[in-house]
């Protein structure tokens, strides 16, 4: 069964877009509320790092803040998509450079 707004109509660009705000914002005011974050260290897919737990739960909360506030359904891209733009707006999000896939070059 289709039950994303996005899906059923997708001509609606107004509301979608007023709904990815709103998602961005409510990210955003949930990044605010936790101490300096870190990105997932050496291993970014590793489901138990505090990042990824914490974007799982953020991500099922705002579904239902939309359903809640906007009777609105967005899609799992939309949620995943609002929150990655509020990671990279937050000056809650640390970025340490020697983690993730770029590594610097041995000069050997």
């Amino acid at each position: 069964m289709i039950d994303f707004d996005l899906w059923i109509d997708p001509d609606d660009r107004k509301r979608h877009r007023l709904v990815e705000r709103a998602l961005e914002e409510y990210f955003m005011q949930r990044l605010a509320d936790y101490p300096h974050l870190r990105l997932p260290g050496p291993d970014p897919y590793d489901y138990d790092a505090p990042f990824n737990r914490l974007y799982t739960t953020l991500v099922e909360r705002a579904r239902e803040y939309c359903l809640r506030e906007y009777c609105y359904s967005p899609t799992p891209m939309q949620l995943s998509r609002a929150f990655y733009r509020a990671v990279a707006r937050s000056n809650k999000v640390i970025l340490d450079s020697h983690h993730g896939d770029s590594h610097p070059s041995d000069p050997d």
